[in-house]
């Protein structure tokens, strides 16, 4: 009787415990809301972290846009329209004949046209002279274009060397085909300083070979006014320019 006494006394007791504690002070669990508030904030957590590598993957896509539209600091430019210049100003220098088609046309009217009757031995002779002199000029001029050609070697290789390395070092696309641009720019002119002095050699050739032509055209008539009876040829006066 006395142990039913005492537990009838404990339930009173957790009766009036539990009457005189607040609502708030009591703690109720609910796992499935845990679960889903655990899921929710993974979630948040997730798309906070695929928003961070979205912008760093813009961020470096603008890093890289940057360094494409970088210009290449290094230029040729200058070096490349002064190694023309020499080649042409040299071009330019040529005497006598030089490369103009009127100036052609009235020596190979004149001085280089075939020899007649009509014409007086001074002016065979005068004839002669000329056309050896243009010879003589048109080597001058070729040597003169090979000296210059040479002189730009040693700039072409500065130039290509530094060309080169700005390309392999180049930072973006931009850099990368300015330097391939440039180095194109570089064949070029190595090319039409070939053209220039091949075109040196030729007038050369070319003029030396109208005045071998020459030469013996003229020496056939001066032959014939020699052999010919009444000509009045003065035998001092022939000279053949071979």
């Amino acid at each position: 009787m006395r142990r039913l006494g005492l537990l009838a006394a404990a339930g009173t007791v957790a009766l009036i415990l539990g009457a005189t504690m607040p609502a708030r002070a009591l703690i109720v669990f609910d796992p499935n809301n845990y679960v889903q508030n655990v899921l929710t904030a993974a979630r948040e957590l997730q798309q906070i972290n695929n928003q961070i590598t979205s912008l760093q993957n813009e961020a470096q896509i603008l890093i890289n846009q940057a360094k494409n539209l970088t210009n290449l600091p290094y230029s040729s430019l200058q070096q490349l329209q002064s190694s023309i210049q020499r080649t042409q100003q040299l071009l330019a220098q040529a005497q006598r004949i030089a490369y103009d088609v009127q100036q052609i046309d009235h020596a190979f009217s004149t001085s280089y046209a075939p020899a007649t009757s009509s014409q007086s031995d001074q002016l065979l002779i005068a004839n002669a002279q000329s056309r050896w002199q243009n010879s003589y000029a048109a080597t001058q001029d070729a040597l003169r274009v090979q000296v210059g050609i040479v002189s730009n070697l040693d700039t072409n290789r500065v130039q290509t060397s530094a060309l080169v390395s700005s390309s392999q070092g180049a930072i973006g696309a931009l850099q990368a085909t300015q330097a391939g641009n440039q180095i194109l720019a570089l064949n070029a002119q190595q090319l039409a300083d070939l053209t220039s002095v091949v075109t040196a050699q030729g007038r050369a050739q070319s003029l030396e070979a109208a005045q071998r032509v020459a030469a013996q055209d003229q020496g056939r008539e001066q032959l014939r006014r020699f052999l010919t009876p009444g000509q009045g040829y003065q035998s001092s006066n022939v000279q053949m320019f071979h």
